[in-house]
């Protein structure tokens, strides 16, 4: 009971936080769209704009977030008859979670990786590469599978997807920003006060800070969840050496995704790009062989036990 109890309580904990770091997130976003509206001698006025565009790309961001990563990854609906073995197993271990089926698609690409997009278990969509159907067994497709589905029924994929949208937009207006100064468009024209000048100065370290803090933040939240994406993947299939053996053979495969890119990295199951980093604090996921070695001393702890 109390293992039960500990798991749906750290689901929770789960949907606190992505409330609260997307709130920290919108908060980057406001300074931003709010330092480049002000140069435009708005006055006061472009308090309100700021926030309105604010909370209108959040809107968009929580109704539309996962379609467009779906798009920019050049994901396509198989037929039912293309993939029967992939739908097999998507239903038969989203009954085994709890969850409604999500939506498949399939990325056309040799590298092997998967990822998982949606707002909720009732509103998601697992997406895998046409290299991972090629490459792996079943036991490890499954891994990969139920690691998929774990991230949406622990909710991971809410703000892992909507973060998506909403860093992407901070690093684009942040770099436009960048480069305004950089050409002295805001510096230049008529005479600036004092007042205008400092907040320039903050403008400008907003556009330095921002976007990097954004993207820190994301990417710690984002290597501390595949380690419980990992472990309910294990409970799920009963067989942590699946997922174990599948990580192995997308570490060793040197092809990054071609349609991947560092916006859309941290939504994989492992770096699409092969930019393991060893500096963690810039890595999107935690370090692959101790993902592997945890699963592994799992598997070794379930057979001490007899677990079945």
């Amino acid at each position: 009971m109390k293992n039960t109890y500990t798991f749906y309580e750290a689901i929770e904990q789960n949907k606190r936080k992505t409330w609260l770091i997307l709130f920290l997130i919108s908060i980057l976003l406001f300074f931003v769209c709010y330092s480049i509206i002000y140069f435009f001698n708005l006055g006061e006025i472009a308090i309100f704009i700021a926030l309105l565009i604010t909370l209108t790309v959040n809107y968009y961001a929580y109704k539309n977030s996962d379609k467009l990563i779906l798009s920019i990854s050049d994901a396509y609906e198989p037929k039912k008859d293309e993939y029967p073995y992939l739908i097999n197993i998507v239903e038969g271990l989203s009954i085994a979670a709890g969850i409604p089926t999500p939506k498949i698609y399939v990325i056309n690409d040799p590298s092997p990786n998967a990822f998982a997009a949606g707002k909720d278990p009732k509103n998601s969509a697992i997406a895998v590469t046409t290299g991972l159907l090629e490459k792996m067994n079943r036991l490890e497709l499954e891994g990969v599978v139920a690691h998929e589905i774990s991230h949406i029924k622990n909710y991971d994929v809410r703000l892992q997807t909507i973060a998506v949208v909403l860093v992407g937009l901070i690093v684009i207006l942040g770099d436009s920003l960048k480069r305004s100064f950089y050409y002295g468009s805001f510096f230049s024209g008529k005479r600036k006060t004092k007042d205008q000048d400092f907040l320039g100065i903050i403008s400008l370290i907003v556009a330095l800070v921002a976007p990097l803090v954004a993207t820190i933040l994301r990417f710690a939240l984002s290597r501390q969840r595949e380690y419980m994406a990992d472990a309910t993947a294990a409970m799920l299939t009963r067989y942590p050496e699946g997922l174990a053996s599948a990580l192995e053979k997308i570490a060793k495969d040197p092809n990054p995704v071609r349609r991947a890119n560092n916006i859309t990295a941290p939504l994989y199951i492992a770096d699409p790009l092969k930019k393991y980093n060893i500096n963690n604090l810039f890595s999107t996921h935690p370090p692959i062989e101790e993902r592997i070695k945890r699963l592994r001393m799992m598997g070794e702890r379930w057979k001490l036990m007899g677990v079945k």
